[in-house]
C-alpha cells in the first residue's frame, strides 16, 4: 500500500514546526492551507493529511507514503488525477465525518523532493505577502535577483516554478523544474516559488524551514516597497557570489543549514 495511517511514527519536532507555522500572527496559511513533512530513516515521508488545520495539528493528521509508487506515478504520462487521490487514501482508517484519512492534495510537493536528492524536512505555505508577487506580471523575475544581502544567505537561489494545477499536474511540473535546478546548480533550492500558488521550503531542520519561509515573506515585503516607489534594484550576479566566497558567510550558512540560527 502508498499510503498509511501511522500516528505513532509522527514526530514530536515535525508537529511542533506544523503548528508554528500555523501560526495565524505569521500569515503563511488559513483554514487547512498548506503542508509539512518529514524523510523517516527508512525513505519514506510523513505528511500532512488532507483538511488539517496546521495550527493545531496531532499525530493523528499526518499519513505516511512510499516514494516510489508516487513517483511512478508523476512520469506515468497516463496517470491520472482519479489515479493520485487512491494512491492517497489510507486504507481502513477514516477521519472526521466518516471520510477516507487521506494525504493532502500536494503530498507529491513533498515526494518529488525525495525523488530528487533526500531533505529531512519540507514545508509548503502559501504567504499573503509572496502569493501577491507571484499571482503579479512580475512573478518570475521578482526573485530572479536578490535584494539584500541577508536573503541571498537564507534562501540562496530559488526556484521559480510555474502554474500547475495542484495535484498530478503540479508534481509533474516540479518534479522536472527539481530535477532541471539540481543539474544546474548541484543542490537543491532551499526556496521553491510556485507561481499562483505559494512557497515549498527545504532544509535538514524545522528551524531550517521557519527560517527560510520567514525570510521569503520578508523578501517579499521588500520587493512590494520597492516596486511602489519605483521598481526593484536588485543586487548583481556578481556582488552575491563574490559575498558567498566570504569565510563569515560559508560560516553562517553552514550555521543556518544545521539549525543554528
Amino acid at each position: 500500500m502508498t499510503t498509511l495511517h501511522l500516528p505513532e511514527l509522527v514526530s514530536e519536532e515535525l508537529l511542533t514546526l506544523t503548528r508554528e507555522l500555523g501560526r495565524p500572527d505569521r500569515d503563511l496559511v488559513i483554514l487547512a492551507e498548506g503542508n509539512t513533512s518529514q524523510r523517516l530513516d527508512d525513505g519514506r515521508v510523513v505528511v500532512k493529511a488532507s483538511g488539517a488545520r496546521m495550527r493545531d495539528v496531532t499525530a493523528d493528521d499526518f499519513v505516511t507514503v512510499d516514494v516510489d509508487p508516487l513517483v511512478e506515478l508523476i512520469t506515468d504520462p497516463s496517470a491520472t488525477q482519479a489515479d493520485l487521490t487512491r494512491a492517497l487514501v489510507a486504507t481502513g482508517v477514516e477521519g472526521e465525518g466518516g471520510a477516507p484519512r487521506r494525504g493532502s492534495i500536494e503530498t507529491l510537493v513533498h515526494v518529488a523532493v525525495q525523488a530528487v536528492a533526500p531533505a529531512a524536512y519540507v514545508g509548503h505555505t502559501h504567504p499573503t505577502e509572496v502569493v501577491g508577487l507571484l499571482s503579479s506580471p512580475v512573478a518570475e523575475e521578482a526573485f530572479a535577483r536578490a535584494a539584500y544581502s541577508d536573503e541571498a544567505v537564507v534562501i540562496g537561489r530559488p526556484l521559480f516554478v510555474p502554474y500547475a494545477q495542484p495535484g498530478i499536474d503540479l508534481g509533474r511540473v516540479y518534479h522536472r523544474c527539481l530535477l532541471e535546478h539540481v543539474d544546474r546548480e548541484g543542490a537543491l533550492p532551499q526556496l521553491v516559488l510556485l507561481a499562483n500558488h505559494g512557497i515549498v521550503a527545504i532544509a535538514p531542520t524545522p528551524e531550517g524551514i521557519e527560517g527560510i519561509s520567514e525570510m521569503a515573506v520578508k523578501a517579499a515585503a521588500v520587493r512590494r516597497i520597492a516596486y511602489s516607489v519605483g521598481g526593484l534594484r536588485a543586487l548583481s550576479d556578481e556582488a552575491v557570489a563574490k559575498f558567498f566566497a566570504r569565510d563569515d558567510v560559508a560560516e553562517r550558512r553552514g550555521n543556518l543549514a544545521a539549525g543554528r540560527l
